[in-house]
């Protein structure tokens, strides 16, 4: 073999190669050249359809690209985001994800369709407080008065949720677990009819979402007793903590983060990381969900992988420990 057919075979590699790698960056430079579907595995006018349509728009302006929502609900989110994780890697499906679907789900059922770690983490959006609410013809006028009365009469007290492996159950199972009280679990499908039967006393309490809670709560169809935050909302100011309370160290929300199908070209991930911290951060969007009730709390891809972490080991404890299942 010569020098000169050597250094031609060398020349037609190269060339080869070029042509094989460039469609490919060009496809992912030109992101999006289409809409994009953001998946939310939740029904048309609750709290993580309403974060979503809030940002979309404001995302699609910065993008250049309409983002279109794709409700999907069903088993307390496992249908959507399957869904999710089961599409193509290209950029062009994003999906919001929760404590329920992200971490909760992964523990408490024997078989998911899919793995939380079939999506790669974009960034977190927000978090809905909650709260500990009853009806107000319950008797019951303070926490402290509610877990006292739990004590005494074991098993006489219930409470709803919107579902097994909900935030809100779980919040009420860590409360239960840290006081060491029994209080009867009535789950629902769905926050609504939950809600209603609080009001109307079928059941006399349940943890609520800011989202939910506030418009029942300003109306005086239930009352808030305490608040699970760290601190106190700003929406509810004289609503004391748990930590106040004594019952230190508590915390749960119904966080929010928004996450792409593992294999998105990273180059894709950063950018819609970057944008959509921008999107969330813009004035007249960041006070329409602060008026809805969420505390809006944008951070990137990797401070989103490590808090998943944290919460994984925490609450796969908790739910093995009080030995809670779903199917």
């Amino acid at each position: 073999m010569t020098a000169h057919t050597s250094l031609s075979r060398r020349l037609f590699g190269l060339a080869l190669a070029s042509t094989l790698v460039t469609p490919a960056l060009a496809q992912t430079s030109a992101w999006p050249n289409k809409p994009v579907r953001w998946v939310v595995a939740y029904p048309a006018g609750g709290g993580s359809d309403f974060l979503a349509r809030q940002l979309a728009p404001q995302l699609g302006k910065q993008l250049g690209q309409t983002l279109v929502i794709d409700n999907r609900p069903g088993a307390g989110g496992i249908i959507g985001t399957d869904n999710a994780a089961k599409s193509a890697p290209d950029g062009y499906t994003i999906v919001t994800g929760d404590n329920g679907a992200m971490v909760f789900h992964s523990a408490m059922y024997k078989k998911l369709p899919y793995d939380p770690k079939d999506l790669v983490p974009v960034g977190f959006m927000a978090r809905f407080p909650l709260i500990l609410a009853v009806h107000p013809g319950s008797g019951l006028t303070s926490a402290r008065q509610l877990l006292d009365e739990v004590k005494k009469n074991p098993a006489k007290y219930s409470y709803a949720s919107p579902g097994v492996g909900s935030p809100h159950h779980l919040a009420m199972e860590l409360l239960k677990d840290r006081t060491k009280s029994f209080i009867v679990h009535v789950p629902y499908r769905g926050t609504a009819m939950a809600v209603q039967d609080v009001i109307s006393g079928q059941v006399p309490m349940m943890v609520l979402d800011t989202a939910a809670g506030l418009p029942q709560i300003r109306g005086g169809k239930v009352k808030a007793l305490a608040v699970m935050s760290k601190k106190r909302i700003p929406s509810l100011p004289d609503v004391p903590t748990l930590d106040e309370l004594g019952i230190t160290d508590f915390e749960v929300t119904a966080w929010q983060g928004l996450f792409v199908p593992k294999g998105t070209p990273s180059d894709i991930v950063a950018r819609l990381s970057g944008e959509l911290s921008k999107a969330i951060s813009v004035p007249e969007v960041k006070a329409r969900l602060e008026d809805f009730g969420l505390e809006v709390t944008p951070s990137d891809g990797p401070a989103l992988t490590n808090f998943l972490q944290k919460e994984t080991t925490f609450w796969h404890a908790l739910i093995k420990e009080r030995g809670l299942t779903a199917e």
